[in-house]
């Protein structure tokens, strides 16, 4: 580490940026980016200048002087460590987003809430980002744009972000290859949620694909493997990269299996060590079942969307328009509830006019039905946003925690279990709160929950959209070894939004959930039937 001018001017950079995130005064924020600038442009190095000489150059003054001394003698500076202790690191990392300045990132942190660049691009998705002074429609599609830039050159990928660029790739490869065998495997092709890397198996020769790779302009950060197979032994590599190590070290205990057997395909394979065949996205743990699992076409509903009555971008009537011509058979719009003010969530008065309108476009579209729900926050003390009164006006409620998300995991289950024991809890909203590649979620004891969900008769969530899927898969088995029901939603803020119940599917695929363990897959009449029935199970 070299300690010039440069390095000295980007700590007072830093510091003033902080500063201003952190509201302080205007004229000491000001003071830290002159003193920048003029480092920035000074023809010569201050190295080895007594105090004197660098408190006389226009633009320095005195403490300022001392600070740079503090950062020549020490490599450091105390007031920025102080800043940098108390802000978030994923708000400081926003200060790479191009486009957005301190005071804008200070709205961010301090009246939105969010505190990393993946929970922005949640909050662009979701259109939060309008309902906040100085945000327009550009600036928030801006700010989009730069963060899935930039998250996309880090490593790892969500799935669907990975989708797109592994298929142009694959089809690529196949047409330059046109007598090898190619096939992707790895992450991508057990549908992980995020992909550390894309891999291929393929019989072509090592040089020509290296000279294929040296052509071709890859996208930065995005690792991708190959793995050489001789023909005969393509399908035994191509079943042996496709699984978990704990499912493959199981099906290698088997009578059967050949650590160098030559086969036709995997059925073959599988056939040999004495199974019926498994597909990719089972071959996780160590469970050894051929199962039917729900496909796209099954999940009959929208359950868990928002309209432009809170933070959508669409009205309740195109919401539902698009259902009717994607074929779902009904609708449960649920926007968010009046303590998600930056949502711009529904205050009484508001659910009384927007239970009218869909109350009209029921009798305008019949059959096709519009539920009436609400995603409702559960408060810091476990207790739901409204009153009994307002909360039996509608046909079901998803409870959900979006305030306060860091805490502890005794501070996480009694919010979660208070709500849960809510007789009006109809189905808990994305469990943990966790958006992958940004947010863990708050720690739960899953166990717990799922056991309580039982108990209540509460449905869970696997949010569908592809930066949440939670409640994660692996939990899933569990729950439905209990009995409890899932139901798959894409929790959409546009009609594009209804496109991400396929990535709940693919996940719910990998836990083994089946159409009949799925609410978003009942038929119209039988959802009816379902919310009828537990009203009348918990006297409401």
């Amino acid at each position: 580490m070299t300690i010039d001018n440069d390095y000295i001017a980007g700590q007072f950079t830093l510091l003033a940026k902080l500063m201003d995130i952190h509201g302080e005064n205007s004229f000491k924020t000001k003071s830290y980016s002159v003193a920048a600038f003029t480092l920035e442009k000074l023809p010569t190095t201050l190295d080895g200048l007594p105090l004197e000489k660098i408190t006389g150059i226009k633009g320095i003054g005195e403490a300022i002087g001392k600070k740079i001394q503090e950062i020549q003698q020490t490599g450091e500076l105390r007031l920025l460590k102080e800043y940098i202790h108390k802000t978030p690191a994923g708000v400081i990392e926003m200060l790479n987003i191009k486009g957005l300045g301190p005071k804008k990132i200070a709205t961010i942190w301090k009246d939105m809430e969010v505190e990393s660049i993946g929970e922005l691009l949640y909050a662009c998705q979701e259109n939060r980002l309008l309902l906040f002074k100085g945000f327009g429609e550009k600036t928030q599609q801006n700010v989009r744009e730069a963060i899935e830039f930039r998250l996309k050159h880090q490593g790892s990928l969500l799935w669907a972000e990975a989708e797109p660029y592994a298929l142009h790739l694959d089809a690529q490869l196949k047409e330059h290859f046109p007598g090898e065998q190619w096939a992707l495997t790895g992450d991508f092709r057990r549908h992980l949620e995020v992909v550390s890397k894309l891999q291929w198996v393929t019989t072509a020769q090592p040089e020509a694909v290296n000279a294929f790779w040296s052509s071709l302009e890859l996208e930065e950060g995005i690792i991708v493997d190959m793995v050489y197979a001789k023909p005969e032994d393509f399908a035994r590599v191509l079943f042996e990269t496709s699984c978990s190590g704990e499912f493959l070290e199981l099906v290698k205990t088997r009578s059967g299996w050949d650590a160098g057997g030559h086969y036709a395909d995997e059925q073959a394979l599988f056939a040999a060590v004495g199974l019926s065949y498994i597909q990719p996205f089972r071959r996780e743990q160590k469970v050894l079942e051929a199962k039917e699992v729900i496909q796209p076409d099954e999940v009959r509903a929208v359950i868990h969307s928002h309209s432009n009555w809170s933070d959508g971008s669409n009205t309740l009537e195109e919401m539902a328009a698009a259902c009717i011509q994607k074929g779902y058979e009904y609708l449960v719009i649920s926007d968010h509830s009046k303590s998600a003010f930056y949502a711009n969530g529904l205050k009484e008065d508001r659910i009384r006019e927007q239970h009218r309108q869909i109350e009209e476009l029921n009798r305008k579209l019949a059959p096709f039905i519009i539920f009436k729900s609400i995603e409702c926050d559960i408060l810091n003390d476990g207790t739901l946003d409204y009153t009994d009164d307002v909360l039996s006006t509608f046909d079901l409620v998803i409870a959900s925690v979006h305030s306060n998300l860091k805490m502890s995991e005794e501070k996480a289950m009694n919010r979660l279990l208070k709500a849960i024991e809510n007789p009006f809890t109809t189905i808990l909203g994305h469990m943990t709160g966790r958006l992958l590649l940004s947010r863990p979620g708050y720690p739960v004891d899953h166990r717990r929950i799922i056991d309580a969900c039982v108990a209540h008769k509460v449905v869970i969530e696997l949010n569908a959209h592809p930066r949440r899927l939670d409640m994660d898969w692996r939990w899933i088995g569990y729950a439905l070894e209990q009995g409890v029901l899932i139901s798959i939603d894409p929790d959409a803020h546009t009609i594009g939004g209804y496109n991400d119940i396929r990535y709940g599917v693919l996940a719910a695929q990998k836990a083994g959930v089946t159409a009949a363990n799925n609410l978003s897959s009942f038929r119209r009449e039988q959802f009816r039937q379902f919310l009828a029935e537990r009203k009348k199970a918990k006297g409401i």
